[in-house]
């Protein structure tokens, strides 16, 4: 776990009390049941660079807001946002319900969890 200050933690907990958060095991049994939904990898293009969940599309946790209606302009689609361990993507999901995007969720370990639980990835 890396070193975060605590007004960064702040932030992200009182994001967690309005989003919905799901785990790693959970979206990659969703994935192998073949639902239907988005998967978005937030991080910096240099760690999406280096390596990101199979299929999963990029949107920049600095522009999400700005771009994710150009991607996916559908505000009723399931949305599961990640980062490297899941608090960008928490921040992010709840700037997306603001924006009228009903059906949002972050994933909690986000790529590390993925990656360390052997799940499928690619560069």
């Amino acid at each position: 776990m890396k070193d975060h200050s605590k007004k960064f933690l702040a932030i992200v907990n009182d994001a967690k009390r309005r989003i919905k958060e799901t785990n790693v095991e959970e979206v990659n049994n969703r994935r192998d049941r073949g639902d239907n939904f988005y998967l978005v990898d937030i991080r910096e293009e240099s760690e999406w660079d280096k390596g990101h969940i199979t299929n999963a599309i990029y949107i920049g946790e600095g522009v999400i807001e700005r771009d994710i209606e150009k991607k996916i302009d559908n505000t009723e689609a399931e949305i599961i946002l990640y980062c490297g361990g899941g608090f960008r993507s928490a921040l992010a999901a709840d700037n997306l319900q603001k924006m009228g995007y009903s059906n949002v969720s972050s994933m909690d370990g986000g790529y590390s969890g993925w990656a360390k639980a052997g799940y499928s990835t690619e560069t």
